[in-house]
């Protein structure tokens, strides 16, 4: 079923609209599946890094629930109808699968890395999309998304490239 797209008095026409909250509607969907995989992580990892991937996992979390809440105000300020349900992330998400079966500490770098590399990955091309679509605003949102997703994988991968 095709989201309508309602009425604004937004300038931006109403298929660019719509292929903008497509686009953005993508990104809500592998943002709530970073989100998901993140707790996953912290709920998960044990180890002798246990409390600072702990907390770092915590911290990284906080930040992709505010980027979930952005893209999906985005979504409605451009007349579209964000739909983060459980069943749709699970449908439409880009991003690899969580291993589940993991609680190594480095484990969960590697895993978390992957994911924020992944995640950080879409932005920049959802970037260019918006831009090509000229929704500037949209772009600028996905540029201030991915610099903090860029920094959240130094965070995670600092860790792997310390010797122990």
């Amino acid at each position: 079923m095709e989201t309508p797209v309602l009425q604004t008095k937004n300038d931006l026409s109403q298929n660019v609209r719509k292929k903008v909250i497509d686009l953005l509607s993508a990104r809500l969907v592998a943002a709530i599946d970073l989100r998901t995989q993140v707790k996953q992580a912290r709920w998960a990892v044990r180890g002798p890094r246990f409390i600072g991937l702990h907390e770092l996992f915590a911290a990284i979390g906080t930040r992709v629930l505010d980027h979930v809440g952005e893209i999906a105000e985005r979504i409605t300020a451009l007349g579209g109808v964000p739909d983060g349900t459980v069943q749709n992330v699970a449908r439409q998400t880009s991003l690899p699968p969580y291993p589940t079966d993991i609680i190594d500490g480095m484990d969960h770098v590697e895993a978390l890395s992957t994911a924020l590399a992944s995640f950080g990955k879409g932005c920049r091309k959802a970037i260019d999309e918006a831009d090509e679509l000229g929704d500037a605003g949209t772009a600028d949102l996905f540029t201030a998304i991915s610099r903090v997703i860029d920094k959240d994988l130094w965070f995670v991968e600092a860790h792997a490239q310390a010797k122990a």
